[in-house]
């Protein structure tokens, strides 16, 4: 059975970019076919209301449904409809989801929150194309190296493998906390495992100081320096993160879980070894 899966990301996180290409990161996973529909930056209900027919279209055994702020208008939206279909439908989002759980139980959705997925600082005196590219890449780099991505791949995984094996949808409800995260990163060394837990707390803290900035700071000023601060926190937590998996390398003690020849997800450690 070839399991198909319906991603529709609306405006970005940290997450966004590779959550359809980690499910398949060599491109020859032979029982998963994919199919993305992007709204871009805007996340208003107009484009989620263009998006969620087409990706119904495609007739898939569940959706992926990404976003920041599942309670905003767009995602909102989203939610709604996607509650409406008769296929099971996954929400990710980032800490703002928190207070969207019980909303998603109800709506028969399931979810995963990246707690550490932060809010970027979306001022124009500071942000320019090059600092967005910049933030997120630093972002992509926390969520990788601490085990974030490597939970969100193991969760989805887990639903590809029942749909596979023909049987009824059980939908995730996973927190993505600190814990969560590093324990996924499967790190055996303890100052290894103490960088990654500053790195994920540092980003989950940058999505306050840009919340503060962004919205609950009027003059420039201030906010400036404020939302300038959480970019240079994020850098600084990609270095911890970096710094973590550099000490695993060192020690031939990285985790790695490819997917194998028939789907499968197999796991190593030692660099020379084959994946099991």
């Amino acid at each position: 059975m070839v399991v198909k899966i319906g991603v529709i990301k609306c405006g970005n996180l940290g997450t966004s970019p590779v959550i359809d290409l980690m499910l398949d990161e060599r491109a020859d996973r032979p029982n998963i076919d994919v199919r993305t529909v992007g709204s871009g930056a805007k996340m208003n209900p107009e484009q989620i209301e263009d998006a969620v027919p087409k990706i119904a279209d495609f007739d898939p055994e569940f959706v992926v449904f990404i976003s920041p702020n599942p309670g905003a208008p767009g995602p909102a939206r989203a939610r709604e409809l996607l509650s409406e279909m008769d296929v099971p439908a996954i929400i990710v989002g980032d800490a703002p989801g928190m207070g969207k759980r019980e909303e998603m139980d109800e709506q028969g959705l399931g979810y995963i929150v990246v707690q550490g997925d932060p809010m970027i600082g979306a001022r124009r005196e500071l942000l320019d194309p090059t600092e967005m590219a910049s933030f997120n890449a630093d972002v992509v780099k926390v969520l990788a190296a601490t085990g974030a991505y490597r939970l969100v791949q193991d969760t989805l995984d887990a639903v590809i493998a029942t749909a596979d094996a023909g049987n009824a949808i059980e939908l995730p409800k996973v927190v993505v906390s600190t814990d969560a995260a590093v324990t996924a990163g499967g790190f055996q060394n303890p100052y290894a495992k103490a960088k990654a837990m500053a790195a994920y707390e540092m980003a989950m803290k940058v999505a306050d100081i840009d919340l503060k900035g962004c919205f609950m700071t009027k003059e420039a000023e201030k906010y400036i320096p404020i939302v300038a601060s959480a970019h240079e926190m994020i850098a600084a937590a990609a270095k911890l993160a970096v710094e973590a998996r550099e000490i695993e390398k060192a020690n031939d003690t990285v985790l790695r879980k490819p997917h194998g020849a028939q789907g499968q997800t197999v796991s190593k450690t030692a660099l020379m070894d084959k994946p099991k």
